[in-house]
């Protein structure tokens, strides 16, 4: 069986997803892959800043994330022996200090857009496993995938690769990343908010290492905590109460519920955290982009923001080379050189935040507080 699209888009996240959209939109005919079989995945990038919102906003799309359910942070704060040392408020002008947004509500959103276009195709259950190359030039014009237990051609113009850090459609292009260590792996928790828990991102050293509790919509927080890279093998020999009582030291409001709802590494997902940068984002007839191409930790939830700019200075490159028949890695190389600077410049920030977060409670220590 073969399925024929102007753009074959793999990996239904946040930039994906609106990549089909504003494809579809525009009359370009699409079909979108997701390996998953539901868009409901628990501990992905979740926040949005001022950037996604933006992006949210020009296309009309913010007010129906915002009905299926967002919540805005008052605050970001920084928290030594349970007290608030340091306090950052929204900006000048700026409503919040941040958005979480379940991804689960922005894709639905995405996707009850897009469906309605006769010229879009969502495929669900859907795995690459190779890619399709012209025999004579070397392009790529489609995928082989396995669809519910089938194997299915898709044929198109230009593939599009937004399928993750541990890209298919990198791989099976051949496409170089380098990996970036870190330096500490992230540990994720989630728990009811207690009562009048305010609207925050809350931080504290905890093990000697940063320690995030972040307000979600719907009556959560999710728990980030850093740890030293490839130690968890040996962290969960150690006695659980003793590590997660650092948890309750920081937050002490917290430890009726953290001793209902985590009691034992069980109830903690491991994030190997790393990075990535590609020798090339393009080939003739594929473009990857997001986490893809461009991989970051979690500092900062860069990630979702990140992919979602990507397909709005995506789309309108992809129309122009479909409207023109131009395919080649040259003319989608537009793409990569409008978008990797800043990406380059986020990754450096983000390593400047790491390093420098434990500066954050210096002095504050040094006073004894």
């Amino acid at each position: 069986m073969e399925k024929v699209a102007d753009v074959c888009i793999v990996g239904a996240g946040p930039g994906g997803a609106l990549l089909g959209y504003l494809l579809a939109a525009q009359g370009v005919s699409v079909i979108l892959l997701e390996r998953h079989g539901h868009i409901d995945k628990e501990f992905r990038g979740e926040h949005l800043n001022t950037q996604g919102e933006q992006i949210l906003k020009q296309y009309g799309l913010y007010e129906k994330v915002r009905e299926a359910g967002l919540l805005l942070m008052e605050r970001v704060e920084y928290f030594q022996h349970g007290q608030i040392i340091k306090t950052i408020q929204p900006a000048p002008g700026e409503q919040h200090t941040g958005i979480h947004v379940p991804q689960k509500h922005l894709l639905q959103v995405l996707l009850d857009q897009s469906l309605p276009y006769s010229n879009y195709e969502l495929m669900m259950n859907t795995t690459v496993i190779d890619l399709i190359r012209d025999p004579q030039y070397g392009s790529v014009n489609g995928v082989k995938v396995r669809h519910e237990g089938q194997e299915l051609t898709i044929r198109s113009q230009i593939v599009v690769g937004t399928d993750g850090r541990y890209s298919s459609v990198r791989k099976l292009a051949g496409i170089h990343a380098d990996i970036v260590k870190h330096g500490f792996d992230l540990l994720w928790a989630r728990i009811p908010a207690p009562a009048q828990w305010p609207a925050t991102v809350r931080m504290a050293l905890a093990q000697d290492a940063q320690l995030s509790v972040f307000s979600q919509e719907g009556g959560y927080l999710q728990i980030g905590w850093n740890i030293p890279q490839d130690t968890y093998p040996q962290l969960r020999k150690t006695p659980f109460e003793s590590f997660v009582r650092s948890l309750t030291e920081a937050f002490p409001e917290l430890t009726p519920i953290v001793d209902q709802h985590i009691r034992s590494w069980e109830d903690f997902v491991l994030l190997k955290v790393q990075s990535c940068v590609c020798d090339t984002w393009v080939q003739d007839g594929l473009v990857i982009m997001g986490d893809a191409a461009h991989t970051f930790s979690p500092t900062g939830a860069i990630g979702v923001n990140s992919a979602m700019k990507d397909a709005h200075v995506l789309a309108p490159i992809l129309i122009d080379a479909l409207s023109t028949h131009q395919f080649s890695a040259s003319r989608l190389k537009e793409f990569e050189h409008a978008r990797r600077p800043e990406t380059a410049a986020e990754l450096d920030s983000q390593l400047v935040k790491e390093a420098a977060f434990r500066a954050q409670f210096a002095s504050f220590q040094h006073e004894g507080i």
